[in-house]
Formats: C-alpha cells, sequence, structure tokens
C-alpha cells in the first residue's frame, strides 16, 4: 500500500505520577527530516526517538512533539550548601568588626541568602523513563502511518485515473498519426497537379516524398514507451514501499517522451494531445510529490 507523506498521529498516556504526549505530523520532503520539540530532560533519549521512527516512517518532513510532566514530589530534593552559609557568616563576621555593628543574624535569615538552600531535581531512570515513552510513541507512529496509508489509497485512485486518461490520449496519438501521412499525400498531389499535368505526375516520386515525410513525424518508439511506461507506473502503484522516487523517476521519462512527440509534430491535432499529454504528466509529478 502507498502512502502519502502528509500524515498526523497523537497518543497519550496517563498515570497518577505522570502524563507524556506525543504528537507527529508530516508534509512532503525528498528525503526523511525530524524535527524534535521535547523538555530538555528527555534529550538524552533523542536517538532512540529517532531509531524507532525509521523503522516506520522512510520520507517526509516530521515535525515530533513530546510533553512531559511529572506530578510526583520525590523528584526534587532540598540541598543546603555549607560551604556557601560559611563564607556568608564570615563576611558577616569582617563586617561586624570593620563596622561595629551587630551581629544579628539568625538561620531563618541565613537559609534564604542566594544558593543556601536550593530545590534540585533529581535525574531521571532513563530505562524507566524509556519504557514510559515508547509506547505512546509507537501508538502515535502506528496512527501516523495509518493516516498516511489512507492519503496515500486516494492519491492511487488519483493517480491510476490519470493514468487511465493518459494511455487514451496516447492511443489518440496512434489513430491520428497515418491520418497525418495520408493528408499529406494527398496534399502533396493536389499541389503537383496545380503546377503540372496529370500524365506529367510522378508517384513513384511523390510515394519517396511520402516515405521521408511518415518517417519524419513517425512517433511510434515514443507512444509505445509511453504505454510501457504507464503500465510500469500502474505496477509501482502495487508495490509495498519506497514507490515515490520510482514513480518520480517514471514520470520525468513520460514527460521526456511527450516533448520528442510536440517536437516531431507537424499536425495540429496531434500537438494539442501532446500538450495535454504534459500538462497530464506535470499533474501525475505534481500528486507523486505527496507520496513517501
Amino acid at each position: 500500500m502507498i502512502k502519502s507523506m502528509t500524515g498526523f498521529g497523537r497518543a497519550e498516556v496517563i498515570t497518577s505520577e505522570r502524563k507524556i504526549t506525543v504528537e507527529l505530523k508530516s508534509v512532503n520532503h525528498r528525503y526523511l527530516d525530524l524535527n524534535m520539540k521535547m523538555p530538555k530532560k528527555l534529550s538524552f533519549l533523542e536517538g532512540s526517538i529517532r531509531n524507532l521512527m525509521k523503522t516506520y516512517i522512510q520520507r517526509g518532513k516530521v515535525d515530533v512533539f513530546i510533553t512531559y510532566e511529572d506530578y510526583t514530589l520525590n523528584r526534587v530534593a532540598l540541598k543546603y550548601n555549607k560551604e556557601l552559609a560559611g563564607e556568608y557568616l564570615g563576611y558577616l563576621k569582617q563586617m561586624e568588626e570593620e563596622f561595629g555593628l551587630d551581629n544579628d543574624v539568625r538561620v531563618s535569615v541565613l537559609s534564604r541568602y542566594p544558593e543556601v538552600l536550593t530545590m534540585e531535581e533529581q535525574s531521571l531512570d532513563e530505562d524507566e523513563l524509556w519504557g514510559f515513552l515508547e509506547g505512546p510513541l509507537r501508538e502515535a507512529c502506528e496512527k501516523f502511518v495509518a493516516a498516511r496509508e489512507q492519503e496515500g489509497e486516494n492519491l492511487k485512485k488519483d493517480l491510476l485515473l490519470k493514468l487511465e486518461g493518459l494511455d487514451s490520449k496516447v492511443s489518440s496519438v496512434e489513430a491520428r498519426s497515418p491520418e497525418v501521412v495520408n493528408a499529406y499525400r494527398e496534399k502533396l498531389e493536389a499541389k503537383v497537379r496545380e503546377l503540372l499535368e496529370a500524365s506529367q505526375i510522378d508517384d513513384a516520386r511523390i510515394a519517396a516524398e511520402v516515405v521521408l515525410f511518415a518517417d519524419k513525424i513517425c512517433n511510434d518508439e515514443e507512444t509505445v514507451r509511453l504505454h510501457s511506461h504507464i503500465r510500469g507506473m500502474r505496477d509501482i502503484l502495487e508495490e509495498q514501499e519506497g514507490v515515490g522516487r520510482k514513480l518520480d523517476f517514471m514520470a520525468q521519462e513520460m514527460n521526456r517522451e511527450a516533448n520528442t512527440i510536440l517536437s516531431k509534430s507537424s499536425d495540429l491535432t496531434i500537438s494539442n494531445i501532446a500538450i495535454d499529454l504534459k500538462t497530464e504528466i506535470e499533474k501525475i509529478r505534481e500528486q507523486i510529490q505527496n507520496i513517501e
């Protein structure tokens, strides 16, 4: 099943101790580009997060949003800086002696001096935190992939419809080409009759000129290759993974054949069909840019 590069997935886990939310959204990109926004305390898990996501996603610019809330108080500890408190007291005693002031500092006052008492967050258990994050991360990725697959199915239907129309236009070129040669022969014969007596018309010379003209405008190779590319693109659409780049290459080849048909054409009808071919191929290429 083909996948779109546009997708969204979200998962959340809440316990009595903490809450974690994972949200993914993506747009088109030639390669896989993961942009993460998460609390600094989770930054040590970035490598594990990237490795897990690469098992689900191959292409696209993916924004990853992770929020984390800890409801427990045991994650924070009160720290007493004895050395700093001693320095404060030393300087206060020096000020007492130098200025003849009463030293009335109490413990309650000293404890409020900067950095004497501080609240420090205890380090998190990496394995425990990864175990808590991995579940919602996988769930978000699975929902994300499901959304991409659903959009990919819609893209597939649209591409198959466009390929059907493209195939019909190529068949129109094939049907029109012999008519162009016959019309050229009739026009050439009529022109010669205007200039010469009927008895002087050289049928062999006219036939040779028609052959040269037919060879010059012949687009058999291009139409055969276009039919082949269309069949090839249909086959690629049935593949499971990594079809975007293959389809893009195939569309480039199809555009090349349409350009050649247009450059060879001396007939307005075929030229218009070739222009329509190029327009439809460009629409197909635009859709392919959305496929993973």
